[in-house]
């Protein structure tokens, strides 16, 4: 990795043409700047007009936006997904050309990305455009980092270019993005039919699941399902977003956008997170709705932490993220016991695990060791994911598998994309799942599915 601070930017794209010319062949360069602040918003429904693929991404509690805009480059890993994305990662990372002279989270080369739920899991159509793993390098990344705001260009450059044009391009890019104004948005989505995907037959497999836990061959197999949304006009990507943000306020909020394809929603947990070797993970297991009055709500709480099941479900994530890491980091620190934490729509249980990551491994270590948790596969690990594979009703593409970002910085976050929906035009494929324990009943657990709908099911009508 080049790294070059002090500079103008026509002055940058001459070095990175030398540095072209000098290799024979064509070089990533990443240019960062400070802007004034923006709306992130307004640049993401912006720039729908370029004609390119969008990512939009923000933090759990606001403090980090991305919205990326375009593709440079796609890192792709289907066998070994986990050791191919890291070292394709580093592999860029040491050719490219980086021009950021600021050490802020998100700023510099960032890419963002996802993986499927299971690789062994047999694609369906449904999720034709989402490969096992993909990570993107924007052509043009917007971040907003607490009051701060930058932009990222990241382009290829071989030694034939045209600099006057590329800088010109550039510019009237950036113009149109930060400077045009959009129409204001008059759609009015409203959903026309429900069809919750063989309900009866989704049951029918929760039994059969808890005969299995009842035999002793598992502890917890999760399983979800799918509902099918038909709207009365095609999604309209950037108020659904807007929604997200208004309702799910202490949610991750994302969106991967595949042509007229686009997997979003806003979700709870993260998976993991590292700023230089600080490392924290998250157990979120164990969920109640909301109560209307306060005094009610107060109440759900307190039987949420003192349900035998839930409190058991909990305690199976929180024991696995600590035996996975341990091997990866030292000074692991969990507390002794969870509190509630409230969403909108539903409260979970939650207990933060802290660490530090030594450093001969990276977040990628990390993830593959995590990823299912048990809070989304089950316990044991491979027992559930068997039994999951050969009697879930869907295949769950990204539902439920890591989504998230890395940086040039040693920084990265990725969450688990649950809450979500897979939006195609005027279609919505909504995921929900739940934790089958020993005293599950079919009823139970459906109903449960059914409040894990909500968060998505309220954004999409008027």
């Amino acid at each position: 990795m080049i790294e070059l601070k002090e500079m103008t930017f026509k002055t940058f794209l001459h070095n990175v043409k030398e540095q072209a010319l000098s290799k024979n062949k064509k070089v990533l360069f990443s240019w960062t700047k400070k802007i004034d602040p923006t709306d992130m918003m307004h640049i993401f429904e912006v720039a729908e007009s370029l004609g390119k693929d969008r990512i939009f991404w923000r933090n759990h509690i606001g403090s980090l936006t991305f919205v990326g805009i375009g593709s440079v480059h796609q890192i792709i890993a289907e066998e070994k997904r986990f050791q191919q994305l890291q070292q394709k990662w580093e592999e860029i990372l040491q050719q490219a050309i980086i021009h950021n002279p600021y050490d802020e989270v998100g700023t510099g080369l960032v890419t963002l990305g996802g993986m499927s739920f299971d690789p062994l899991r047999p694609q369906s159509v449904l999720w034709e455009k989402y490969p096992t793993s993909k990570l993107t390098i924007p052509e043009y990344t917007f971040v907003q980092y607490k009051e701060n705001y930058y932009l990222t260009i990241n382009k290829y450059v071989n030694g034939n270019e045209q600099l006057n044009e590329l800088y010109e391009s550039f510019q009237k890019d950036e113009n149109t993005l930060l400077h045009s104004d959009v129409k204001k948005s008059d759609v009015h989505h409203q959903i026309i039919s429900k069809n919750e995907i063989e309900p009866n037959k989704w049951k029918n497999t929760v039994q059969q699941a808890v005969e299995e836990i009842k035999q002793e061959k598992a502890k917890k197999i999760v399983l979800a399902r799918e509902m099918r949304i038909q709207l009365n006009k095609k999604a309209h990507i950037p108020l659904l977003l807007t929604r997200l943000l208004e309702t799910q306020p202490n949610s991750y909020i994302f969106a991967f956008e595949q042509g007229d394809n686009c997997f979003l929603g806003a979700t709870p947990e993260r998976l993991v997170q590292v700023e230089g070797e600080k490392l924290l993970s998250t157990c979120l297991a164990g969920t109640a709705r909301r109560g209307k009055t306060f005094e009610e709500d107060e109440q759900i709480a307190q039987e949420l932490l003192n349900d035998q099941k839930n409190r058991e479900e909990h305690d199976y994530v929180v024991k696995m993220i600590k035996e996975s890491i341990e091997p990866y980091c030292k000074d692991v620190n969990i507390p002794e016991e969870p509190v509630v934490l409230p969403l909108r729509n539903l409260q979970h249980l939650y207990t933060p695990v802290r660490a530090k990551l030594k450093s001969q491994f990276s977040v990628f270590d990390i993830i593959e060791k995590l990823h299912p948790t048990p809070a989304l596969g089950g316990v044991p690990k491979e027992k559930a994911l068997q039994f999951i594979r050969e009697h879930e009703l869907l295949d769950r593409g990204w539902y439920g598998a890591p989504i998230g970002w890395l940086d040039s910085n040693k920084n990265s976050e990725f969450a688990v994309a649950i809450r979500s929906g897979l939006v195609q035009n005027d279609e919505v494929s909504l995921f929900a799942g739940c934790g089958v324990m020993r005293d599950s009943t079919p009823e139970m657990e459906y109903e449960e599915t059914n409040m894990k709908f909500l968060p998505m099911l309220t954004i999409l009508e008027d």
